[in-house]
């Protein structure tokens, strides 16, 4: 598997905890996920981190409420230069779209490229079937944005019917023998890659682990 498929979620609450885990992985892994839970508690110095470990962001804090505020948000999250970021699906197309406008409007006025925007369709914590993920991933597509979140169940069933332009990043993925711990729709890195998955988000069983250099490893 590429090294550059596999995003690590950063799933902590300390700028201590993140450093030791960019010390240990930032030499290995192009991209890191920064939550709700790490941006909650840290803010922008944990962007700032992984900036300085000059390595990519998926900032995964899931926009979802009207179109002017999603628009804002979507502006900042450009300037703060993320690699990537994300939206509920279930927003709408009018929300999606303004997210859209504004990281436009702000990489325009920065003159960089634009940062990339996901629709998040269902958690993979929870039941779904591939209808309910399929329309929302595709509503995704016609706000114009680049791809999706979806679990690795569904991520050939998208690949199949919305085509190869378009990103599928899949998490609730767990290394053979591990635990689902609050995870419903799993499935291991490589069942996700063969199922038409861009990028693979993997969080606990690495960042928990007694050697998550050695986790890491097993997966390449």
């Amino acid at each position: 598997m590429e090294k550059d498929k596999i995003i690590i979620a950063l799933d902590v609450n300390t700028i201590k905890e993140t450093q030791r885990l960019l010390d240990i992985l930032s030499p290995h892994v192009r991209i890191f996920k920064v939550g709700m839970e790490l941006f909650y508690s840290c803010g922008a110095k944990a962007i700032e981190l992984i900036r300085k470990h000059d390595r990519e962001i998926f900032l995964d804090l899931k926009f979802h409420d009207i179109p002017n505020t999603v628009r804002n948000a979507a502006r900042v999250a450009a300037k703060m230069g993320v690699f990537m970021f994300n939206v509920h699906a279930s927003g709408g197309t009018s929300m999606m779209k303004a997210a859209l406008e504004g990281a436009e409007e702000e990489s325009a006025r920065l003159g960089v490229d634009r940062t990339r925007i996901l629709g998040v369709t269902v958690l993979t914590s929870v039941d779904a079937t591939q209808g309910q993920v399929l329309t929302l991933a595709a509503s995704a597509k016609k706000a114009g944005l680049d791809g999706v979140v979806a679990s690795p169940k569904e991520a050939a069933v998208i690949r199949k019917e919305i085509g190869k332009d378009f990103l599928i990043v899949t998490p609730g993925i767990r290394p053979e023998g591990s635990e689902k711990q609050d995870q419903k729709r799993t499935a291991t890195p490589q069942e996700a890659m063969q199922a038409g998955a861009d990028y693979i988000v993997i969080g606990r069983p690495v960042t928990k682990a007694k050697d998550p250099l050695k986790v890491l490893e097993g997966i390449w």
